[in-house]
């Protein structure tokens, strides 16, 4: 082979895998792009439960100690820290548990109380589906990041490793 036809074979070696290179990292930065938009519904649906919770709460359709009882755990969902945020979230899903699912529940706030239960109801499962994407989320940008590849080169730049988030999520059945 002529020195001329050596060096294309390695110029275009080098080019396919830096074009491989860079579509793994392009790769690895839309999967953390999409963990920040999965994490930032995943936030949204939470306030949005803390809010129809403390409205609930202020509502007057339950005795006091409820209220105060799922005041307290919505007030501490929606100003938690990050390291205390997944056990306030956990803590407000059994609270709206502990309150809904009472026999009758519904019964008693038929009337000005169906709207607000309906939203309820329907912030609680979409903070279920929104966790439930943000950890699909989370996997498979892990799972991209355990390859050899992505180990041995710094792929993801310094973007640090997505943490999954586990909550009792487990929406309430009104009765």
């Amino acid at each position: 082979m002529s020195p001329l036809l050596d060096l294309l074979v390695v110029l275009l070696a080098l080019f396919l895998v830096s074009t491989y290179l860079s579509w793994r990292a392009g790769r690895l930065d839309r999967l953390h792009a999409r963990v920040d938009l999965a994490r930032a519904g995943l936030d949204a649906a939470l306030v949005r439960r803390a809010a129809v919770s403390l409205e609930l709460a202020a509502s007057r359709l339950l005795d006091p100690a409820t209220s105060l009882v799922l005041a307290t755990a919505a007030h501490q969902a929606r100003t938690a820290d990050h390291e205390r945020r997944e056990f306030a979230e956990s803590d407000l899903s059994r609270a709206l548990r502990a309150v809904l699912e009472q026999p009758g529940f519904r019964e008693a706030v038929e009337g000005e109380g169906s709207a607000l239960l309906e939203e309820l109801e329907t912030a609680a499962q979409k903070v279920e589906f929104a966790r439930r994407f943000y950890n699909d989320a989370v996997a498979t940008t892990r799972t991209a990041r355990r390859r050899p590849l992505a180990r041995v080169l710094p792929l993801a730049g310094r973007a640090p490793l997505p943490e999954f988030f586990e909550i009792d999520d487990v929406p309430p059945e009104v009765r």
